[in-house]
């Protein structure tokens, strides 16, 4: 490992099952098309279609769609040497997502006893951790045991070894116990990251943060550990603040919308993308941005993230 990743991933690595039949509900659907998914999957997916070198702690199950999964990460370039296949039988876990038109989308998921939830610390190999530049923290992965100690663990190796955290807050409720518990892991892994990302409801996730601006929210972050935060609004765009007192306002991009999910999990890889490289926030901000429109122009997620030159055409377009 003399080489070092620029960014690795731990966290939930699962299956979509997306409509085919697109502007009907999911009682009447009868097609699906499976994908990756999982918000970390999905984020090292798009690192890695932009040029990244980058790796994925996971948990997987021992059969065709821990295989599935695992195939996929080589096909596009994703680490899966630290990816455990499960012993105990646990099931990936499926995600069904419902088209009913480009304003209206949902997703049901089947997340009891999954696989990415027993990642166990003993996954987590110290040298990988310290062998990377970035660390990506996935918050679904902090919903329960063992999984929340195997992300505690690299938290703290990467803490160790000065490998920058970056916290995608991916609030998932059906994985958490309740509100409270989420608030206080949520706002425990916040305070040690680098960099948080997420959108406002997830950001509202932690009770302190709730009747804050998101401004105030940053200010309190920057008391801690975090030099950058992001806080996602949709369609109205995103605003970064950064520990110098710097203010950032990202606009969206127009797209054909073909439906609303997948958004967040390309805003972050291409936003990640132009940090490791060095861009400044702005530039990020705009990459982010680009590679959410492309993703909801299309039917998948993983498949759908786009290169660099297609994201920053993109941009030039809409300049």
């Amino acid at each position: 490992m003399s080489n070092k990743k620029q960014i690795i991933a731990i966290g939930r690595a699962a299956i979509d099952l997306n409509s085919i039949e697109i502007n009907r509900p999911m009682e009447e659907t009868e097609s699906f098309r499976k994908y990756v998914g999982g918000s970390p999957a999905n984020i090292m997916i798009g690192t890695a279609k932009l040029g990244l070198d980058v790796g994925m702690i996971a948990n997987v199950s021992d059969d065709q769609h821990g295989r599935f999964i695992t195939n996929y990460f080589e096909e596009v370039g994703v680490d899966t040497s630290q990816i455990h296949v499960d012993e105990d039988g646990h099931k990936i876990g499926l995600t069904f997502t419902e088209i009913k038109s480009p304003s209206e989308s949902s997703i049901l998921m089947y997340r009891e006893e999954v696989a990415d939830l027993y990642l166990a610390p003993e996954h987590v190999d110290e040298s990988y951790v310290k062998n990377s530049e970035y660390l990506l923290i996935s918050g679904t992965a902090l919903a329960k045991s063992p999984s929340r100690e195997a992300v505690l663990k690299a938290l703290l190796l990467a803490k160790k070894h000065n490998v920058q955290v970056i916290f995608e807050l991916d609030y998932r409720p059906y994985s958490w116990k309740d509100e409270e518990e989420t608030s206080i892991y949520y706002e425990l892994v916040a305070e040690q990251a680098d960099v948080v990302i997420g959108t406002r409801d997830e950001f509202d996730m932690v009770e302190r943060y709730k009747a804050l601006s998101d401004k105030e929210i940053s200010e309190l972050l920057f008391k801690a550990n975090p030099h950058l935060v992001v806080i996602k609004h949709g369609v109205q765009g995103s605003n970064a603040f950064d520990k110098e007192g710097n203010t950032y306002e990202g606009k969206a991009f127009k797209a054909n919308v073909v439906k609303t999910f997948g958004a967040g999990d390309s805003y972050a890889a291409a936003f990640i993308y132009a940090l490791v490289k060095g861009k400044s926030v702005e530039e990020a901000l705009k990459y982010g941005a680009a590679s959410a429109a492309i993703v909801v122009s299309s039917h998948s997620s993983s498949e759908a993230m786009p290169t660099v030159d297609k994201i920053e055409n993109l941009i030039k377009e809409q300049s």
